[in-house]
């Protein structure tokens, strides 16, 4: 089963020049309860821009160079999208985090959507793809806590499938 996790700001910006906008300490904890011990999926852009194998994941990187390769049990390396079939199929969650072109093209496959959604517009150059509330239910909204380290409104919204 497939689910995405995104932050996303109101204009759908997910990032520029390859790095996240804005910081959300917040954020990055939800994101480290939620996906740690799950299967991670990503594009090879995605994976540089993380500066490391998180711990306690396995990561599965989409990527059309047939040279690369990473020295590390937690990574494999899928050429082909078939290839993500038995994750798709399975029963685990995993966990689809990035970029905009994996977004993309596995939101047609994905059950279930992790979305914190920034109150505000954002400069970038990489967009999250329309939720289309035709396809999907909100199932829970909790408000993000906004302090001084967490300087944005916004909040965290769970959809599903319909």
């Amino acid at each position: 089963m497939l689910s995405m996790i995104v932050a996303v700001a109101k204009n759908n910006v997910i990032g520029k020049d390859n790095k996240l906008i804005w910081h959300l300490p917040e954020d990055l904890k939800r994101f480290k309860n939620i996906t740690t011990g799950k299967k991670i999926i990503m594009g090879r852009k995605t994976f540089e821009s993380l500066g490391r194998v998180l711990p306690n994941r396995k990561h599965i990187i989409l990527c059309n160079d047939a040279e690369m390769s990473i020295d590390d049990e937690n990574v494999e390396i899928l050429d082909d999208l078939k290839l993500l079939d038995k994750y798709i199929e399975s029963d685990e969650e995993c966990f689809v985090i990035g970029g905009a072109t994996i977004y993309k093209l596995l939101m047609p496959f994905s059950n279930k959507l992790y979305i914190t959604h920034i109150n505000q517009e954002f400069e970038g150059d990489v967009y999250f793809p329309i939720i289309d509330d035709n396809e999907w239910k909100v199932v829970e909204k909790e408000k993000g806590i906004t302090n001084e380290e967490n300087p944005y409104d916004y909040e965290y919204v769970t959809y599903i499938r319909k």
